[in-house]
């Protein structure tokens, strides 16, 4: 490929990520308006499946990906999953129901999924072979980051000011051309690694992240934690994970090959990232909760709070392309980012119910520019320390270890929430309570809940920890040198 060539791959990767990742969140800030317009009398009931339908769809998609990309070039893979995404937006946009909507937002995660992985992928084959670092990669995670923190806002300004219905048909026109530039301008190589694939292991682990995400969504809100339906859920999930993991052992092609947990820079760098996406889940939301419930702010105007976030994430992703530059390593910057986003779980750890709102949008910048730092390096950490012929799959694990880490997050800091709330009703009647006796609810959920960001600052000290196991350099192994490739 020309420079030319790459450049315009580069973008049109650039903006599938960001497609990818606002789907993710838009849908959050205008669900009621969609609910209003599409089932004003018992569309609510069915409210958190237009997040959980994309998101659980995305997640036990992952896992193939990785494997499709290794066996028949991400070129091919990419194409189809923004195709696929495409077709999902565009019946999304054009739902006349919550159920068809539903099973259009699924369609549309079996794409996004892709578009949020295998993009990484292209990426990562769209490197000139004189640069020594993937500055791509890095480029990627950020603004993905950035999408994640500003999803929440377009969702709102577009449910106030257009239609709801833009938020879906918004991707089209940008979608459409990256395709067109994908076709046109992409020529990857493609490993000549066996092409089979291990179906079975891909179906395990659906099944076991798709229970482990409904467990999250249902536990503690919909079912109780020891109803039948939780408990009958768990059981799935641990059935479906050990005969994955005994799968992964005795097929010929896994969709998770154990050989890459014998790599430190993968082990380390999946824990760390699945620790980092239970962290940043519980900043995001909770934050958002906090304005909404203890300073009245607006969905619409809290989502703004995070711009800052954004800001950072933003920010660090110009300064760490730069210090890469001059010799500063991944694992540098993984244990600044992990040291930098303890300080700012620490500083949201003091939040009261009237502290400065300037000292909340510096907590969140703060945070912006710890996590920025990990999701850009992180995919870098592994892309370069994958074996050539499995770069698919490590790739697209990382991906999978954040979201089943964000789902873990939200379960694990919502039952500790739930446990530390001491204040009157419970916090499902917040919303409901008036004069002395919410003053008296929102006190006590605010003191909870800065208990739930020293949580966070502890897990954050674990990924710290983790990250100063990281070997502080190796040259590229054998195994990783480039194979005999084929043009795809």
């Amino acid at each position: 490929m020309t420079e030319t060539q790459r450049k315009i791959g580069l973008l049109a990767c650039l903006v599938t990520i960001v497609l990818a990742v606002l789907d993710t969140q838009i849908v959050s800030a205008a669900s009621f308006p969609i609910v209003h317009d599409l089932d004003p009398d018992h569309g609510v009931v069915d409210i958190s499946w237009l997040a959980s339908a994309f998101s659980l769809a995305s997640a036990a998609m992952l896992p193939l990906y990785g494997r499709l990309c290794d066996a028949l070039g991400a070129k091919r893979v990419f194409l189809g999953a923004l195709a696929t995404f495409l077709t999902g937006s565009a019946l999304c946009g054009a739902a006349r129901s919550i159920d068809w909507l539903i099973a259009s937002r699924a369609l549309q995660g079996i794409g996004g999924g892709g578009l949020m992985s295998v993009t990484m992928v292209v990426i990562a084959q769209l490197k000139d072979p004189g640069e020594k670092k993937n500055k791509g990669a890095g480029i990627g995670g950020i603004i993905g980051g950035g999408g994640m923190a500003v999803g929440p806002w377009l969702g709102g300004f577009l449910a106030d000011h257009a239609s709801w219905r833009w938020a879906f048909y918004i991707n089209l026109p940008l979608g459409i051309a990256a395709l067109a530039a994908g076709v046109v301008v992409l020529k990857l190589p493609r490993h000549t690694t066996s092409r089979a694939i291990d179906f079975t292991g891909a179906a395990l682990a659906a099944a076991f992240s798709t229970a482990l995400l409904l467990i999250t969504q249902w536990g503690g809100k919909q079912y109780a934690w020891t109803s039948p339906q939780i408990l009958g859920l768990a059981l799935a999930f641990l059935g479906a994970l050990t005969l994955f993991l005994r799968r992964q052992f005795t097929a010929a092609e896994p969709i998770l090959p154990p050989s890459l947990f014998r790599v430190p820079e993968l082990r380390l760098g999946f824990a760390i990232q699945g620790l980092m996406g239970a962290a940043m889940v519980g900043a995001m939301y909770y934050v958002l909760v906090y304005l909404q419930l203890a300073r009245h702010v607006n969905s619409s105007a809290a989502g703004l709070y995070l711009i800052p976030m954004a800001a950072g994430i933003m920010a660090v992703g110009v300064a760490t392309g730069r210090l890469g530059e001059r010799g500063w390593s991944e694992r540098t910057f993984v244990l600044s980012g992990s040291a930098v986003t303890t300080a700012a779980f620490l500083l949201l750890a003091t939040t009261g119910t009237h502290t400065s709102l300037w000292q909340l949008r510096g907590a969140l910048l703060l945070v912006g520019l710890g996590f920025g730092q990990l999701l850009g390096q992180l995919i870098q950490l592994v892309q370069q320390a994958a074996p050539g012929h499995q770069l698919g799959v490590a790739t697209t694990a990382i991906r999978f270890f954040q979201t089943l880490g964000m789902a873990l997050g939200v379960a694990l800091f919502g039952s500790l929430i739930d446990r530390l709330y001491d204040g009157p009703g419970d916090v499902g009647s917040l919303a409901a309570l008036r004069g002395a006796a919410r003053t008296a609810g929102v006190t006590a959920y605010v003191s909870a809940m800065d208990t739930v960001f020293l949580c966070g600052a502890g897990v954050m000290t674990l990924c710290l920890l983790l990250a100063l196991r990281l070997p502080k350099a190796r040259p590229v192994a054998a195994e990783r040198q480039p194979e005999k490739t084929l043009a795809a």
